[in-house]
């Protein structure tokens, strides 16, 4: 006899009834609970199926899963897979087997959540409710081997449709909960649904894994249990087969979580759906309520040009709109384009890059040789890390603000300062990221550019954004610390071979062209080795117009102040045997055959001015007083200090009047490097 339990149902009439025939009863039958999954999954047979096919493929079937489950008992619930101590490997096996036969052709945690967890629902009907659905779910499930092409050994709990509306539906009456629609259609199986991108490039076995976990989360953790909670061992048992491993349900589970709207997790390895959505969905919200130009851009600009500044001294220019903003500069530069600006090879980006390289403004650069431009890869991947970052900011702002927080579960209000570093961490190495394509000027390359890939940074190495560009340059031998004089002799123009002498600021500039391997700092760096190639005798160094066969002067083998290295046309760097042969003594010439003196006639008078005669010159070491005034700019001041001071460093006193206009900040500067220099009590600033 069965009698009704559902209370909904029936009135206080009817339950006073219930009672009277259920007395009646007793007296000579005994209550029966249909609780194993053996009975009830022979109710459903008998009660939706004509035919369960060929008994060989059903035993096989069974067979497979108990082979699976048995060699992962340690990650599955132990009431599944807890068999006797006593039993032998084979028996075991056996055992297991045994449970997957009698409940073929459903999985056995299908039939069994709606009495694990779902029947203390009021409103749940165990007879009619259950058969509804899995009638609903057999048809779907029959048809959708023909449009997927997806055949389930077992129907398991992921494959429930609940993209079907009328399945839909009868799933949320037997839960009494109309509001976890929006959460289906949001996370799992809408037309726009969050799982479904997680999905898309994945196939075989593992086909639709995230949307089944999903699924799966669902059944666990809804019902009238007190622990509304989806385990991961309940959801490895539930979605488990041959060809699919435990882990990749677990990692399916984590990606799920982190991008659900109404996914949260629940201690250390449970999940739970439900109607009220996660701090996600406002993070979402607000994100799409940010305004790209004068929140995002901005944001985008700081973060590239904060990651580069670190490390490396090198100097940097960023997102410059023209080419007069990049300086013409013999240093080293690197240039940072705007992260708008995406690199392709064959967009106008490499062609303008190309032009800015050669021209400034409108005149050609001196050291083109010296920029190097670094660009953004294609793609948003940038721009969406930092929307999520300052999404996060919003919300924490909202929060503290207190327009958010009573609608949301405490603990993730409290997780928010967390999820803020974990966003601007992934910023950051997004950022390192994108930066990877670098260019310079090469007259051999097509276009005028060599380009250089990078490949993918992170901020976790041990390198900045500036730090691999650097790397980047010395593994491919285009950028070196420093040279050696073997370098320099290699190098040495064939047109200079025969004179032996290569003028300094040809010397210079070809380092700073492309004509010869990059440096740093080409000033510092060449002046420092050519003072060690002058005393070592690798080279001389001589100055003045180079008249044939000589010098001004000449330094060979011998240590020389560094005033006297100047990148012009009239200092230059001589060969060792030149410099030799300048420096050798003349050799004795032959003297003269001596002549018959003859009689000196006798001196008359001198003559004078009157008599028409020549006064003898007369050289007088007299001195004169020079007085230089006028305006220098800017880009002269060093050239003032190596041509003209070190010229008057010879006269008796110097004194020098300097009227600069400078911002007042630098006054103190100033004065601590006339302190430094010692030069406070004879230098006074006004």
């Amino acid at each position: 006899m069965s009698l009704p339990r559902s209370q909904i149902e029936m009135t206080d009439s009817d339950r006073e009834w219930q009672e009277r025939i259920t007395k009646v009863v007793n007296r000579v039958a005994q209550d029966l609970i249909a609780n194993d999954e053996s009975e009830i999954s022979q109710v459903v047979r008998q009660r939706l199926f004509e035919d369960l096919g060929s008994p060989r493929t059903r035993q096989r079937v069974a067979r497979a899963y108990a082979d699976w489950c048995l060699e992962r008992s340690n990650r599955l619930p132990s009431e599944w897979t807890a068999v006797d101590s006593t039993a032998t490997d084979a028996g075991a096996r056996d055992f297991l087997r045994r449970r997957f036969e009698a409940c073929y052709p459903f999985h056995p945690a299908t039939l069994s959540v709606f009495q694990r967890k779902w029947s203390a629902l009021p409103q749940f009907q165990k007879t009619r409710g259950a058969l509804a659905m899995l009638a609903q779910w057999i048809s779907s499930a029959s048809a959708e081997q023909f449009r997927q092409a997806r055949n389930e050994p077992l129907i398991t709990l992921g494959s429930a449709p609940l993209h079907i509306r009328g399945f839909r539906e009868t799933v949320l009456s037997q839960l009494g909960e109309q509001l976890l629609n929006v959460a289906i259609d949001t996370d799992l199986a809408g037309e726009n649904a969050r799982a479904k991108p997680l999905d898309t490039d994945i196939g075989g076995a593992l086909r639709n894994i995230h949307c089944r976990v999903g699924t799966a989360m669902l059944f666990e953790s809804s019902g009238g249990q007190l622990d509304r909670v989806a385990h991961l061992p309940e959801l490895r048992f539930a979605l488990g087969e041959p060809e699919v491993e435990t882990t990749n349900i677990d990692n399916a589970a984590v990606a799920l979580e982190q991008v659900g709207f109404f996914i949260r997790k629940v201690g250390a390895d449970g999940y739970r759906i439900h109607h009220q959505a996660t701090l996600r969905k406002a993070v979402a919200d607000l994100r799409a309520s940010l305004d790209e130009e004068n929140e995002v851009k901005p944001a985008i600009r700081a973060l590239a040009q904060r990651e580069f500044a670190k490390g490396t001294g090198i100097p940097k220019v960023y997102f410059p709109e023209d080419s007069s903003a990049v300086p013409d500069d013999p240093r080293m530069t690197l240039v940072v384009m705007n992260p708008d600006e995406e690199w392709r090879e064959d967009n106008h980006i490499a062609q303008r890059t190309a032009q800015w390289t050669r021209e400034r403004g409108r005149s050609p650069r001196l050291y083109p040789a010296a920029l190097v431009w670094c660009c953004r890869k294609p793609g948003r991947d940038l721009q969406d890390r930092v929307e999520l970052w300052l999404a996060w900011q919003k919300v924490k702002g909202e929060i503290d603000s207190g327009n958010m927080g009573p609608e949301f579960e405490r603990s993730e209000l409290n997780a928010v300062a967390q999820q803020i570093r974990n966003a601007e961490q992934e910023a950051v190495e997004e950022a390192h990221a994108s930066y990877r394509f670098i260019s310079l000027g090469d007259s051999q390359a097509e276009g005028g550019l060599q380009t250089i890939d990078l490949g993918a940074g992170h901020s976790g190495s041990t390198e900045t954004p500036s730090g691999r560009v650097v790397t980047a340059l010395r593994n491919e031998a285009l950028l070196n610390e420093s040279v050696g004089a073997g370098y320099i002799e290699r190098n040495w123009p064939p047109a200079l071979q025969e004179s032996g002498a290569w003028p300094l600021s040809s010397l210079r500039q070809s380092f700073l062209n492309g004509s010869l391997t990059r440096l740093l700092d080409p000033d510092r760096v060449l002046r420092g080795k050519i003072l060690e190639f002058v005393e070592k005798g690798d080279f001389g160094l001589a100055s003045g117009e180079n008249r044939p066969g000589n010098f001004s002067k000449v330094w060979y083998r011998q240590t020389i102040s560094s005033d006297e290295v100047t990148f012009d046309s009239d200092t230059f760097l001589i060969a060792k045997d030149r410099a030799e042969k300048l420096l050798a003594p003349p050799e004795p010439k032959p003297e003269p055959e001596k002549e018959p003196e003859q009689p000196q006639p006798t001196p008359g008078p001198s003559p004078t001015p009157e008599t028409g005669g020549q006064q003898p010159l007369q050289e007088a070491s007299q001195k004169v007083t020079l007085r230089l005034k006028g305006t220098v700019p800017p880009e002269s001041w060093n050239m003032v200090g190596r041509r003209i001071l070190t010229k008057l460093q010879q006269g008796d006193q110097l004194t020098a009047e300097i009227d600069p206009t400078l911002l007042p900040s630098l006054r103190a500067d100033i004065q601590q490097a006339l302190e430094d220099l010692k030069l406070d009590e004879h230098v006074s600033m006004e």
